[in-house]
């Protein structure tokens, strides 16, 4: 491991970072300023102590979620990408409200002691936060009515109310509700002897009012809850569209008279409750963590009521008190009226087996490296050199070809792996059972606190251990979020290590759409890094030092506070200093100040941060020589890189970690030196590539807002980073030599003529000529 000093334009006024009101040009043409020369003294701020210095984590998610609403509403998307990106946003809006804001909700009916670095109470986060959510379901339902709505109907594609329908399809319809729907229902009044029913978290319901005997008596109420197991999509038939559909609440609502035959019925309305959906868990207390998860998985259902949607209908406004009441929500803050259909997310259904070519993303298929497709020997290949992944313009195939391969090799004698989102249909869940039933030592770390994922890892687990696969679940108290595969192999008269590092999850799903780099290495100092690792997650026994990994929660805060610390040094030594990273979320305050302590030195910091950044850059005397972009784009960009100039002995990482604490001090993660001086040049290109990207990234301002980044005008290229990376995945492919000379592999791209070719392969003296 290498040394490093130890150191502990006008636009609608929306709500900034710090709560308050200001005006945000959201797109508007951004610049990066110009940094101050070294050693130019304009007045240092003072680091510490000042909450004016950092953005609110809650607030600054939010952001991010605005600029994927953005890429919905951008009209150089395609029209069914536009409708992927709203989706996005709504998963990603009941993720923030099921976890982040279900957090805030519960600190405040306790004393809170800590305060947050920006200084926001609570109260005043939940305050902000409904402000900027609000604003942002304003816009979104704006973009589905205005724009996404008219421009799916020009392709043929339809939502419609019922009494839309022609008379005949109507019939249909109502055919279709008394066989297939009527006998699921299930209609509850509410009144003293039936109390308000459960809601389950994220389902729809229909709330209904009705009128008493007497008008003086307050409404009557009731509740239907719309079957979660039947489509929310009823494919029906309109003339003029190719595909027309109606929403299933619709459809239960058209027949509510006949639900309730006897009662005056005064207005219906659809509704949907969000609830807290984190687990809580006492690892001390539980004597097995399995089934404390799994108890916590029944609990986690009936969680308090965060949030309910409130759709369009009658008696809304009568009944939205009561409706609060009963689920204890501050109708000021937590009830969200949207004018269009709920959960908007679920409607991406409606193209999903629309196969039009012009209204989606071109097509693109990742590619196998060269010298990975269908070796003789795979093992081989990763001795002669490192290969670096970089998903998902490359294949994630040969992740899967490395667990087979090893699984079905005599000469394997273990198998370990870390595994946190798998996917329950995995390859290599399937190869890492047929090794273990080959007599192999294999040995999973399953996460099972992978949140939203918890159901799924215990399934697939437990099939696991059926199959003689050693299943441990990691650290008490720790989260192993390292992403780490080893391979032990007999050769000749010594064993040897195989290893595999990655950013990402062992998900071949995922690995199509997010942006990870993944280490195939057999460097021996590594693979006993790698050893020592699983060592640590199975016995307790961390080694008493590390060759050239860094691990949390032993030493990776401290490292990179001394990585940047050392660039600090060679900037007031007037040596080279650089710091350009790429990651998901920029959180953990001593990191932070250490980046502001690093520009008042002189240090040029480029970040590339796709989600919650909590640094403020800009700020005269402060963080003036600091910028900070983030990339929405096709892929999700989810790849932590990191890169130090280090004085012209420039180092290069790539980690499973974010810069925030729960990285550092709350999970298990690794940071990994790139060694190899090819891959080093490789990955040093992909990082300036997406840091130059002026056509999909936005630019973080000091007050908390972002700015669509404006390509530049000729001569200046523009450059889109992740179209460029697949245009050099294409030309690696296309420099490959008659691939279909090396018989059928796996990995072949076979590509295969209309007709023979004209003239026979032969040489003159009758000989057939040899394939290259």
């Amino acid at each position: 491991m290498a040394d490093f000093p130890s150191t502990p334009a006008e636009a609608p006024l929306s709500p900034t970072q710090d709560g308050r009101t200001a005006r945000n040009g959201g797109t508007s043409e951004s610049t990066i300023p110009a940094a101050r020369p070294s050693g130019e003294d304009v007045g240092l701020v003072p680091i510490e102590g000042d909450p004016t210095h950092y953005l609110n984590r809650e607030l600054s998610w939010l952001e991010f979620n605005s600029r994927v609403l953005a890429e919905a509403g951008s009209p150089d998307v395609p029209l069914f990408e536009r409708l992927k990106f709203l989706g996005i946003f709504f998963s990603n809006i009941d993720e923030f409200f099921m976890v982040r804001v279900a957090g805030l909700q519960a600190q405040t009916l306790r004393t809170i002691t800590e305060m947050p670095p920006d200084g926001l109470t609570p109260q005043e986060q939940l305050v902000a936060i409904g402000a900027k959510a609000h604003a942002m379901f304003d816009a979104a339902y704006r973009l589905w009515n205005e724009d996404l709505v008219p421009a799916l109907r020009k392709v043929g594609i339809v939502l419609m109310k019922p009494e839309e329908l022609a008379p005949d399809a109507l019939t249909s319809l109502d055919e279709r509700f008394w066989s297939d729907i009527f006998p699921v229902l299930t209609p509850l009044a509410v009144d003293p002897g039936h109390p308000f029913p459960h809601l389950r978290n994220k389902t729809i319901n229909l709330g209904i009012m009705f009128a008493r005997e007497h008008d003086g008596q307050e409404p009557g109420f009731a509740v239907i809850q719309v079957p979660a197991m039947l489509s929310r999509l009823m494919r029906v038939q309109v003339e003029g569209a190719t595909r027309g559909f109606v929403l299933l609440e619709d459809v239960i609502a058209r027949h509510v008279k006949q639900l309730f035959p006897s009662a005056r019925i005064r207005g219906t309305y659809p509704f949907r409750v969000t609830r807290n959906w984190d687990l809580e868990i006492d690892e001390e207390e539980g004597e097995d963590l399995l089934a404390t998860i799994q108890a916590e998985l029944r609990r986690r259902d009936r969680g308090n009521a965060v949030r309910v949607e409130i759709g369009m209908g009658e008696g809304v406004e009568t009944s939205v008190a009561r409706l609060c009441r009963a689920l204890k929500i501050d109708q000021r803050y937590d009830v969200y009226r949207v004018n269009g259909p709920l959960y908007l997310a679920d409607l991406m259904t409606m193209v999903s087996d629309d196969d039009r070519r012009e209204l989606r993303d071109e097509p693109f298929t990742p590619q196998v490296p060269q010298a990975l497709r269908d070796p003789d020997d795979f093992f081989a290949v990763i001795r002669e050199k490192d290969v670096l992944l970089n998903h998902p313009y490359d294949s994630f195939d040969p992740v899967i070809e490395l667990v087979s391969r090893a699984a079905d090799d005599p000469n394997v004698l273990a198998i370990k792996q870390t595994l946190y989102r798998t996917g329950g249909d995995s390859p290599i869940l399937k190869a890492l059972a047929r090794a273990a039933e080959n007599g192999k030592q294999v040995t999973t770390i399953v996460e099972l606190k992978a949140r939203f994922d918890e159901a799924s890892n215990i399934q697939w687990a437990r099939t696991l251990e059926q199959s003689g696969v050693q299943v441990i679940y990691g650290l008490l108290g720790l989260k192993t979020h390292a992403k780490a595969l080893l391979v032990v192999r007999r050769e000749k008269d010594k064993l040897r290590r195989y290893v595999h590092l990655s950013t990402g999850n062992y998900n071949p799903q995922t690995s199509r759409l997010y942006t990870d780099l993944g280490l195939l290495t057999a460097n021996s100092e590594i693979g006993e890094d790698v050893t020592s690792l699983f060592n640590l997650l199975t016995g307790y026994s961390a080694p008493p030092r590390w060759n050239r990994l860094i691990v949390a929660p032993l030493g990776l805060h401290e490292a990179i506070l001394g990585f940047i610390a050392r660039e600090a040094a060679h900037a007031r030594a007037g040596r080279k200093a650089l710091i350009v990273a790429q990651m998901n979320a920029l959180v953990d305050v001593d990191v932070i100040d250490a980046l502001y302590a690093a520009s008042q030195a002189g240090v040029d910091i480029k970040l590339g941060v796709r989600g919650v950044c909590c640094l403020r850059p800009g700020i005269p005397g402060l963080s003036d020589r600091i910028h900070v972009r983030a990339i929405i784009d096709r892929f999700l960009e989810h790849k932590r890189l990191f890169r130090f100039a280090n004085g012209g002995e420039e180092e290069l990482y790539l980690s499973s970690a974010d810069w925030m604490p729960r990285n550092f001090h709350r999970r298990v993660e690794v940071l990994t030196p790139i060694l190899d001086p090819e891959v080093k040049t490789r990955a040093g290109e992909i990082l300036d590539l997406v840091m130059s990207d002026n056509m999909k990234s936005w630019e973080l301002a000091a007050d908390g807002s972002y700015r669509r980044v404006t390509p530049p005008p000729p001569p200046t290229p523009v450059v889109r980073a992740q179209a460029r990376l697949m245009e050099r995945a294409r030309e690696r492919a296309k420099q490959i030599t008659d691939p279909l000379s090396r018989g059928g592999g796996r990995f072949h791209i076979l590509r295969v003529p209309a007709r023979p070719p004209p003239e026979p392969r032969m040489r003159k003296h009758g000989k057939r000529k040899r394939q290259p």
